[in-house]
């Protein structure tokens, strides 16, 4: 078995890799959104924001794609640590070839100066055992939902919002298409911290580390890899301070898809139902300015019972459980 990196620019490799990855999908998550070649392309040159991860595949000794792996290193924070994922073909399980790909990432991630790697998975009877195996341990469980739109009731949805508006007088919303006004990043910045609120269950990791320039750098990257962003923010009328936001990202490719990207609020704004304020909104602008979207995938920890429970209210249905695992190298 041969293992080489992947270049955006291949785009045989590309396409040998989405076909990989949907011949696995069928077996271990039915309803999973695989990325295109032209998509997948696009991540390995840009990543979420600016930094993006790598890819290798095994190919078997007749040039059959049997193996992906995808390596990340954080760059803004735990910068100790290396995260990855491998997909197997299911026709070619349980030759070594994972064990091999787990191999080759935790010489790569030695060789880079980390020592804690982590991996996700999605759920499966196999995933745990070969956790194990090698010696990693379960940490976190995050579940992802999707939203139908089609099947929404919009009746309900205008009600949360009423709802919400009513708890939140002393705040506005502000809809944004474009980059952020260069007089509301700074605040920016503090809202989207924000999110290292959110459980991490035991996860061994430092908070996220936010700054003007991350911001614009996940604006550039998201805009270069085709997705069109929206976002919603309140800000507190009193004194003119963000207080919470969400952000969806349309496919460019395929406009029926969209993700689910941020949603926070500030801990001292808190109260207002400033999440259920800004998430019904962002729905009912959505309804108007891209009615092609079909669904909207979000991903939450198991524990985020209060996130969850505003997802559960706008028609979110579970697809698939992702576990998160860690080791120390």
């Amino acid at each position: 078995m041969e293992i080489t990196r992947l270049s955006p620019d291949d785009e045989a490799g590309c396409v040998d890799a989405v076909a990989l990855q949907t011949a696995a999908a069928k077996v271990d998550c039915p309803e999973e959104i695989l990325p295109t070649p032209k998509g997948l392309a696009n991540g390995l040159r840009y990543g979420w924001d600016l930094n993006p991860g790598h890819a290798y595949l095994a190919r078997d000794t007749d040039g059959t794609v049997v193996g992906q792996l995808d390596v990340h290193y954080p760059k803004w924070e735990n910068l100790n640590q290396a995260w990855f994922g491998v997909v197997v073909h299911p026709e070619h399980r349980r030759r070594g070839i994972g064990s091999e790909l787990v191999k080759y990432f935790e010489k790569l991630a030695a060789d880079a100066g980390k020592d804690t790697v982590g991996a996700g998975a999605h759920e499966s009877p196999a995933v745990e055992p070969f956790a194990a195996k090698h010696g990693y341990e379960r940490k976190a469980i995050e579940v992802q939902r999707r939203q139908d739109l089609t099947g929404l009731d919009w009746d309900v949805v205008q009600a949360l919002h009423d709802k919400a508006v009513e708890a939140s007088a002393g705040y506005e919303l502000i809809r944004l298409n474009a980059p952020l006004p260069d007089d509301m990043l700074e605040d920016m910045v503090a809202v989207t911290a924000s999110i290292n609120d959110a459980p991490t269950d035991d996860l061994d990791i430092e908070d996220d580390v936010y700054t003007a320039q991350r911001l614009r750098d996940y604006e550039e990257a998201q805009r270069k890899c085709d997705m069109t962003t929206y976002r919603v923010v309140a800000r507190e009328k009193a004194t003119g301070r963000l207080a919470g936001h969400t952000v969806i990202a349309v496919d460019g490719e395929r406009p029926w898809i969209a993700w689910q990207h941020d949603t926070a609020v500030s801990r001292d704004h808190r109260g207002h139902r400033l999440g259920a304020l800004v998430k019904t909104d962002m729905l009912l602008w959505l309804r108007t300015a891209a009615p092609e979207v079909a669904s909207i995938d979000t991903w939450n920890a198991e524990s985020n019972d209060h996130m969850i429970g505003i997802n559960e209210q706008l028609n979110y249905r579970i697809i698939t459980r992702d576990f998160e695992y860690q080791k120390k190298l």
